[in-house]
């Protein structure tokens, strides 16, 4: 197997192999500077990611739009959670960001009648997710775009009840999570 070594000035090296197949490879380069992606690479993994849950039950009124006060996180690899006051991921990283929320609805008097969850952006409504008629929870994911300074992700739930509706606590209930997938 043919190899060309091109030797650092001070030190280090990169070594182009080819294959041990038959067969001609073809490695072409980009036009412009920038950092040359492998599959080796972890690029995709570097960007800011993090996961959080209710931790203890949430009280909200009936069939009213309340944000999710997830207060417990699982890890937030960059400190772009805030679990403590705005309960919002704050990506300082331009790029696409795969967001995950899930409610777990109950209605400590009554009946749960509709369960939804959303992802909100910038204070708004983004996607509404998981529109069920249950006395569980629902689930939902989405690719957000934030240009890594003002934007913000925030998680919202909706329950309908004949009674009080509350929002079930624990990990496996109730979260929110977000990591980035691609640059800007």
């Amino acid at each position: 197997m043919s190899s060309i070594v091109v030797s650092g000035d001070t030190s280090g090296a990169i070594t182009i192999a080819a294959p041990a197949v038959s067969g001609t490879t073809t490695l072409t380069l980009p036009t412009t500077s920038g950092t040359v992606i492998t599959t080796g690479s972890t690029f995709g993994g570097t960007g800011p990611a993090f996961s959080a849950y209710l931790s203890s039950q949430q009280t909200i009124s009936s069939a009213t739009w309340t944000k999710v006060q997830c207060n417990t996180e699982d890890f937030d690899t960059n400190s772009n959670y805030d679990n403590a006051t705005n309960y919002r991921f704050t990506p300082t990283v331009a790029g696409y960001y795969q967001i995950n929320v899930s409610v777990n609805a109950q209605a400590s008097t009554g009946v749960v009648t509709r369960v939804i969850c959303a992802i909100y952006k910038n204070g708004s409504i983004y996607r509404r997710k998981g529109d069920i008629s249950a006395l569980y929870g629902t689930t939902g994911s989405d690719v957000v775009y934030c240009n890594g300074s003002t934007d913000y992700i925030e998680m919202y739930g909706y329950i309908a009840t004949t009674g009080t509706a509350t929002i079930n606590a624990s990990e496996g209930s109730t979260a929110f999570s977000g990591a980035m997938i691609r640059s800007a």
